[in-house]
């Protein structure tokens, strides 16, 4: 079964993430920050990493530059709340690193779960 990494300060988010890719029969693991998703990633076998960008301690940019300096073949999908041009442009700049995926909060199951399967089918 494919492991997945969520990656998430707000509770709620990993707790429906979570909910939503066990249903479909991954094994997923959570952190709050970016700091605790480089340990877990590191100490778990981990096929795919689901991060917001803006989070205390480490935020998904620094996360994601992290991972991907020490993972090149890490796949990662990128989340942000809100609709500020901010978050837009910050889910834009995050693909320069190699992440395919980004959406905006509140996002579509359906379309997660889409880009979830394309990039563990890789």
């Amino acid at each position: 079964m494919p492991r997945i990494l969520v990656v998430d300060d707000d509770p709620i988010s990993r707790q429906v993430l979570r909910a939503m890719l066990e249903k479909e029969g991954h094994v997923v693991s959570e952190a709050e920050d970016g700091s605790k998703a480089i340990q877990n990633y590191d100490s778990a076998l981990i096929d795919l990493v689901i991060t917001d960008i803006f989070m205390p301690e480490k935020e998904g940019v620094q996360t994601v530059r992290e991972l991907m300096k020490e993972n090149p073949d890490v796949k990662i999908i990128a989340v942000s709340g809100g609709s500020s041009s901010a978050n837009y442009d910050s889910l834009d700049w995050i693909k320069m690193f190699g992440v395919k995926y980004t959406f905006t909060k509140p996002f579509n199951s359906k379309a997660i779960l889409a880009a979830v399967d394309d990039l563990l089918s890789q």
